[in-house]
């Protein structure tokens, strides 16, 4: 396999819009800032695109010493990353674990947009999430406030496969990846599927393992530039690349289509644009 890194994103608020690097730090809980901080309800719940569309619209941004929220129509708010709050228990899913609170003045900022009582916190860096072993054997992986494991990989020849199916081609952000594979020309779509329990070597130091296909939700319906959404997305994708076959229902109710694979980290280190990636 020929194949480079052609794009890193992170996400630092969990559901809102990733930001695009030229370089990231990997660690043991993936790209460093990813899905570090996370708004919750009034009862401490995660909020997510699935139950607010308008998170999508949320443009976070960082420098060396704060987190920055834009949303349209609203003042910019800055969020200090040394900022020390009280420990707020939250719900993620089925974990349950106490988080940083960032204030009130962002809190009220979050409920203004949303609509609702809404809150930011941030994972404590002193806690150790173990990722669900509904998604198979976690070999001691964590990860901060991701679904499910610390990184999600994505080729191009996926989106590409997939697109020529669609009416209308879909860019990167409705998948959310972490790291986007360019692949040698000739590579089938949906080749990562292939490379589930094996390993990857990026660049000097940094060895991931990979660990199952990512199941697909209404969020990959969600244009996040309008949040006009199209169902009949998973419903192709599954045709073409099922989890669990033909036209199966998922939990959520939705198709259950898998696009892209989990990751775990076995090595740290620095990824860049362009470093080259081998299949061990």
């Amino acid at each position: 396999m020929i194949a480079t890194i052609a794009a890193l994103f992170v996400y630092p608020v969990k559901s809102c819009r990733g930001l695009q690097l030229s370089a990231a730090a990997v660690t043991e809980r993936g790209l460093a800032r990813d899905r570090e901080w996370m708004i919750v309800d009034a009862a401490g719940r995660f909020i997510s695109q699935r139950d607010v569309p308008r998170l999508a619209l949320i443009t976070p941004a960082l420098s060396a010493t704060v987190l920055a929220l834009t949303a349209p129509g609203m003042a910019d708010i800055t969020v200090p990353f040394d900022r020390s709050g009280a420990s707020l228990p939250i719900t993620i899913w089925r974990d349950s674990l106490p988080a940083i609170d960032q204030g009130e003045a962002v809190a009220a900022w979050l409920s203004a947009w949303i609509g609702a009582d809404a809150r930011l916190v941030r994972f404590d860096p002193r806690l150790r999430r173990t990722c669900n072993p509904v998604h198979g054997s976690d070999g001691g992986a964590h990860t901060a406030f991701a679904d499910a494991y610390p990184l999600l990989v994505l080729s191009d020849a996926s989106l590409a496969d997939l697109n020529k199916r669609l009416a209308s081609p879909l860019p990167q952000n409705r998948f959310r990846p972490n790291v986007v594979v360019s692949l040698s020309d000739g590579e089938p779509g949906f080749v990562e599927n292939g490379w589930v329990g094996k390993e990857l070597s990026i660049g000097d130091s940094v060895r991931l393992a990979v660990t199952d296909p990512c199941p697909r939700c209404v969020m990959s319906t969600l244009a996040q530039e309008d949040l006009a959404a199209d169902p009949g997305i998973l419903r192709t994708a599954a045709r073409h690349n099922s989890l669990v076959g033909g036209e199966a229902r998922g939990p959520e109710g939705v198709y259950a289509a898998a696009v892209g694979v989990y990751a775990r980290v076995l090595s740290g280190g620095t990824v860049r644009r362009g470093d080259p990636i081998r299949l061990v």
